[in-house]
């Protein structure tokens, strides 16, 4: 599959066997900068800062976080301090705490060294899991794009914020099926919105398109409902940070308006998880938490400036909120496409679920 160039992972583990590496996704695309995270502390100042996001990335970043916390001190007060310290960095993504609980079942049973080779362990299961399901995802999706190209045109897919391999260990949820399509030879192009406040559509996922030379167009985030009614989106494809059990999807900011100019222009609108991402314990998305971010996001934008460095603009002196995500009613959701397949209804998730319980248990 033909993402980023580089073909590395977003998180690595270091030779030594215990630090883990972190592309500093806040420099990009103008600084590519590999981050060294030494101490619980830094994966939290990571995940928090946004070094690192994306809910897959998040994860598997809290994941050795923990591990890091126990290399430390492996007694069973500083497992409880790094799971709490980790779980209050961002409180929309469930797969942060999924992350985190996995690694601490594994670890508990355990004490001293073992209880800290157990982490490690399921760490790095926790980041090849993700490898494959995204590989999966791309698999499922490109078959609404192999859709679309039978009638002999270039496929117009719409995105919002970025969910290609940067907010992943590897591949990536909403642009795997995108990246599948290009490898196959499928004529694609990407719309992307820029993605206010932080910009990860214009930054990062224009950066890896770039990289893998997918043709693709940076938009405004108000402009999607323009090219919608022009006929020149063929269908959305977004990610998720938590899907609730009646299917509710919480995402990037903008992504409801996205899909209700979807809806009313007949527009199919699909959201890419792994099941990782599905949250059953909460009944609707109204449930979820919002995080509510620094308004300094808002107020001020960096990009390039006229000399060709990397710099910071005051936007207004006024005021401003940041909330970071909304909920996409399970209504206005044509279909999800999971590591397990495409699901068209919310009902389809509990089976899901249920039996990848089923499987991991015995």
């Amino acid at each position: 599959m033909s993402a980023p160039q580089s073909r590395e992972r977003s998180i690595i583990l270091n030779e030594n066997g215990w630090s883990v590496r972190v592309l500093d996704q806040r420099g990009l695309p103008w600084r590519i900068e590999w981050v060294e995270l030494t101490t619980v502390a830094a994966a939290a100042r990571a995940i928090s800062e946004m070094w690192v996001r994306g809910a897959p990335l998040i994860g598997a970043t809290a994941a050795y976080g923990l591990c890091l916390a126990l290399r430390a001190d492996a007694s069973d007060a500083a497992l409880e301090r790094g799971m709490a310290l980790l779980l209050g960095t961002r409180p929309t993504a469930v797969n942060l705490r999924w992350a985190l609980e996995r690694v601490r079942a594994s670890a508990q049973p355990h004490q001293d060294d073992a209880r800290v080779a157990a982490a490690y362990r399921c760490a790095a299961l926790i980041c090849d899991e993700d490898v494959n399901s995204c590989r999966a995802i791309g698999d499922h999706g490109l078959e609404l794009i192999r859709a679309v190209a039978a009638q002999g045109r270039t496929v117009n897919v719409l995105t919002h914020c970025n969910a290609g391999a940067l907010a992943t260990v590897d591949y990536g949820t909403a642009l795997a099926p995108i990246y599948r399509a290009q490898e196959l030879g499928i004529a694609v192009h990407v719309w992307v919105d820029e993605t206010r406040p932080r910009n990860q559509g214009a930054l990062l996922t224009a950066y890896e398109l770039n990289r893998a030379r997918i043709p693709h167009t940076v938009i405004t985030d108000n402009a999607g409902g323009l090219l919608m009614q022009r006929g020149e989106v063929d269908l959305c494809l977004v990610g998720a940070d938590r899907v609730s059990r009646n299917g509710d999807v919480c995402n990037k900011i903008g992504t409801y308006l996205k899909a209700l100019a979807a809806h009313d222009n007949g527009v199919p609108f699909y959201v890419a998880l792994p099941l990782s991402t599905y949250d059953g314990s909460l009944a609707s998305g109204s449930e979820i938490p919002i995080e509510e971010r620094d308004p300094a996001e808002v107020i001020l934008i960096s990009g390039e400036l006229p000399g060709g460095e990397p710099g910071t603009l005051r936007l207004t002196r006024s005021a401003a909120a940041n909330p970071a995500f909304d909920i996409t009613p399970a209504r206005l959701v044509t279909g999800y496409v999971t590591d397990r397949g495409i699901l068209r209804h919310a009902s389809e998730w509990a089976a899901l679920t249920m039996r990848a319980l089923q499987r991991n248990t015995r």
